[in-house]
C-alpha cells in the first residue's frame, strides 16, 4: 500500500488538505455568510483545500479533482482572495504567530521570487551554426 493511501486511511484526509487544527487557525478569516438568492456559496474550507491542491501539485486548474467543486469556482475564489488581500492577511497572521513562538529565524527567513533565464543551449537546444564562408 502506498504511503498516501495509508495516510488517508489513518487520518480520513486527503493529501494537501487542511487538518481540523489548521482550519481552526484559518476559520476566523472566513466568517459565515448569510443565505442569499442565486447560486449556492461553496464551503470555504473545501475551496481553500482546492487552492492548496492546485498550488502544491502545480497542475492546471482544469485538472482540479471534482471533490473540490468546479475548477472555475475554486479559481474564482482564489482570485478574489488575492485581489482583496485576504491571502496576504492570512500569511501575515501566521507569520506573526510563528515568530511569537520563536519558530522563525529572522536571519534565515526570506522569500525569493527571482528567476534566472538560461540560454537556449542550457536546455538542450541546438546551438546556432556559424554562417558558411563565401569563397572569394
Amino acid at each position: 500500500m502506498n504511503p498516501s493511501a495509508v495516510f488517508v486511511t489513518l487520518t480520513g484526509m486527503k493529501r494537501h488538505e487542511l487538518t481540523d487544527q489548521q482550519w481552526e487557525l484559518l476559520a476566523p478569516f472566513f466568517p459565515p455568510r448569510p443565505r442569499q438568492r442565486g447560486g449556492q456559496w461553496k464551503d470555504d474550507r473545501t475551496m481553500l483545500n482546492g487552492v492548496f491542491w492546485r498550488l502544491n501539485t502545480g497542475a492546471p486548474w482544469r485538472d482540479l479533482p471534482e471533490r473540490y467543486g468546479p475548477w472555475q469556482t475554486v479559481y474564482d475564489r482564489f482570485w478574489r482572495m488575492r485581489k482583496t488581500g485576504l491571502l496576504d492577511r492570512i500569511i501575515e497572521r501566521l507569520q506573526l504567530r510563528l515568530n511569537e513562538a520563536g519558530l522563525i529565524d529572522p536571519d534565515l527567513f526570506c522569500i525569493d521570487g527571482s528567476n534566472v533565464r538560461a540560454a537556449r543551449a542550457a536546455a538542450g537546444a541546438a546551438k546556432k551554426k556559424p554562417a558558411a564562408r563565401r569563397a572569394g
